[in-house]
């Protein structure tokens, strides 16, 4: 099945497994175009996950594919919207998108996320805590921030107290990007 969607890295590297990865892109390109009955969303490509297999394709072609493909998703979603209820509808369903990310953003640092199980690695407090206020500036003072920006992120790796469980972490940040996607 595989056709070199994208390209592989070397027997001696691991990569995404090809036949998997077709198989969601070629799901993908019929549910955009209405071919089949199975629909998939954006938040279905953002929980997109493939095995890694030696000689595979290259992660980092698939990942910003797949990252293509959600903006695309999301822009056709906003069309439709708008066609039949208005950008003011579009506008107002997004604040009220936001909203449901301002309970964890007006939690105070270092209480903002469950932390990380004992003994289990999890991201730094520190640097989540900072993408939160980096957010709260987008939302409130109007400060540049970008889908983009969120979705190149590396928080530090930490454990214990210093660290807050990756899970919660990423399900809002996930969410955070679908709001920013829906203004770009």
């Amino acid at each position: 099945m595989s056709s070199a969607l994208f390209g592989t890295v070397s027997v001696l590297r691991t990569g995404y497994d090809k036949d998997e990865v077709d198989e969601f892109f070629d799901h993908a390109r019929q549910a955009y175009e209405g071919r089949t009955a199975q629909p998939l969303t954006a938040a279905d490509i953002q929980e997109a996950t493939f095995d890694l297999v030696r000689g595979g394709y290259d992660t980092h072609e698939v990942d910003a594919a797949l990252d293509r493909l959600e903006a695309a998703f999301i822009a056709r979603q906003r069309a439709e919207f708008v066609g039949s209820q208005g950008q003011d509808a579009w506008m107002a369903a997004l604040a009220e998108r936001a909203r449901t990310l301002y309970g964890r953003l007006g939690r105070p640092d270092g209480e903002k996320f469950a932390p990380a199980d004992r003994g289990q690695q999890g991201y730094d407090i520190d640097d989540v805590d900072a993408l939160c206020d980096r957010l709260v500036g987008y939302f409130d003072r109007q400060e540049p921030l970008t889908s983009a920006e969120l979705r190149s992120v590396t928080f530090t790796a930490a454990r214990g107290q210093d660290a807050y469980a990756e899970g919660p972490v990423d399900a809002f940040f996930s969410r955070a990007v679908e709001v920013l996607l829906g203004v770009e």
